[in-house]
């Protein structure tokens, strides 16, 4: 790799990471009061799937550890917004799915950031947003595979 790719590859990374934590920055300020950015993906996940979950299905996808996900759905179902039960083909596995109470705190997030996201990309501008997504899919795809 030449200087010139390295030096734009680093900016490139740096720039995301940048705006990855000002975004969770500002994500974790609009949260309905108690709610975690983790605790919003989950909800949001399930909710988007439609259908339940094990929690190493649940970490694969977020690509955390079966223990981080384990607390955070105990977080989750203490505040009631997912139940757990026993898998019913495999006793030594647990099953996930939102309950009414985690649609509607889901729900009540969605309404809280829509208006900070509207208002990014409407100072960015819908034509850019565009633009901009091709390559950033792009980018997460390659990044998924090892």
């Amino acid at each position: 790799m030449s200087e010139d790719t390295n030096a734009l590859a680093v900016t490139l990374f740096s720039e995301i990471l940048t705006a990855d934590q000002l975004l969770r920055y500002r994500l974790s300020k609009v949260l309905p009061k108690g709610m975690e950015i983790s605790h919003f993906s989950v909800l949001n996940h399930l909710a988007f799937v439609g259908d339940e979950r094990s929690p190493a299905q649940l970490a694969s996808t977020f690509h955390v550890t079966r223990g981080a996900m384990t607390n955070t759905l105990n977080k989750l179902e203490w505040a009631g917004y997912v139940h757990i039960r026993p898998d019913w083909d495999d006793a030594r596995r647990k099953m996930v799915a939102i309950s009414p109470a985690g649609r509607q705190a889901r729900d009540q997030a969605i309404a809280a950031l829509t208006p900070m996201i509207n208002q990014v990309v409407g100072e960015l501008g819908a034509d850019k947003v565009r633009t901009v997504l091709p390559v950033l899919r792009e980018l997460r795809a390659r990044l998924e595979t090892p």
